[in-house]
């Protein structure tokens, strides 16, 4: 208590030296710089104690003093390039408010929708770019402890390979404890890794080949794996595992083209509003 009668105190004087009829209470002066207590109202947190209030209250000033000492400092010192700095706020403010309106105008007027033949003709277009930097694999794998009552019936639906025995798998998926049948779909091979690293074993070359079956056992449990295809650094990527990429391109292609439309409507408005001249 005795605590925040003083520093209630110590504000009070304080106002009552720099208030200069200003209704707002201030509780720091700098120079001519002035801490009031709605500025410090505005940014303490709630639900603090009392303690804990006086303490925010104490560094947020102090902090506000060395700040004001800085700036001041640094306008006495830096008086030439002052200019110069205030050009760079001017410009980045412009900039910024250009680049808001831009982003509000493309997402009222882009059109989104990217058609499949837009990606089929973009991608016939640019394949070079599409030249993989990682390995992808085309696989399926399961992964079953060795107390699992039938593995041979396991090894022998895995074999099986249609999609009668992989519906049989998956009706038994509890007695898994992982597995992945989709070959269809392309997949990296370091992520795949990372989801099974039973396989790091496994020299990396030796593994990326096309038909590569793999039976292997340990402590923990049977792995069966079949790689069905695969594609080394610098192939071309399958347009379906290059999709994602060719729609956000073609879209920022979009984007640019809108703007630039924008741009060239705004310059054609002002040109014959006569808002525009070249003298």
């Amino acid at each position: 208590m005795y605590k925040q009668l003083l520093f209630l105190g110590l504000i009070l004087i304080i106002a009552s030296c720099i208030n200069n009829g200003d209704e707002r209470k201030p509780v720091a002066k700098v120079n001519n710089k002035i801490l009031f207590e709605d500025d410090i109202k505005a940014i303490l947190p709630e639900q603090l104690t009392n303690d804990d209030s006086l303490m925010f209250v104490n560094s947020y000033i102090n902090k506000w003093a060395r700040q004001q000492l800085l700036l001041q400092k640094a306008k006495i010192n830096l008086d030439k390039e002052e200019e110069s700095i205030d050009k760079l706020v001017q410009q980045y403010k412009q900039d910024l408010l250009i680049n808001k309106y831009k982003e509000a105008i493309v997402k009222q007027e882009l059109d989104t929708l990217v058609t499949q033949s837009d990606i089929d003709s973009f991608y016939s277009e640019n394949k070079e770019i599409f030249k993989l930097n990682e390995e992808l694999i085309k696989l399926r794998y399961i992964y079953f402890g060795k107390d699992v009552l039938n593995p041979e019936e396991f090894i022998s639906l895995f074999k099986s390979d249609d999609y009668k025995s992989n519906t049989k798998i998956i009706e038994q998926e509890l007695e898994l404890k992982s597995y992945y049948l989709n070959d269809s779909i392309w997949i990296a091979y370091d992520d795949f890794i990372i989801k099974t690293p039973f396989l790091n074993k496994y020299d990396r070359s030796d593994f990326l080949k096309k038909n590569k079956f793999i039976h292997s056992e340990d402590s923990t449990g049977v792995y069966l794996v079949k790689v069905k295809d695969v594609l080394l650094r610098n192939e071309i990527a399958p347009i379906s595992y290059a999709i994602p990429t060719i729609k956000q391109m073609i879209l920022h292609k979009k984007k640019l083209e809108l703007i630039r439309k924008i741009e060239e409507t705004l310059i054609e408005d002002a040109i014959k509003n006569k808002n525009f001249q070249i003298y």
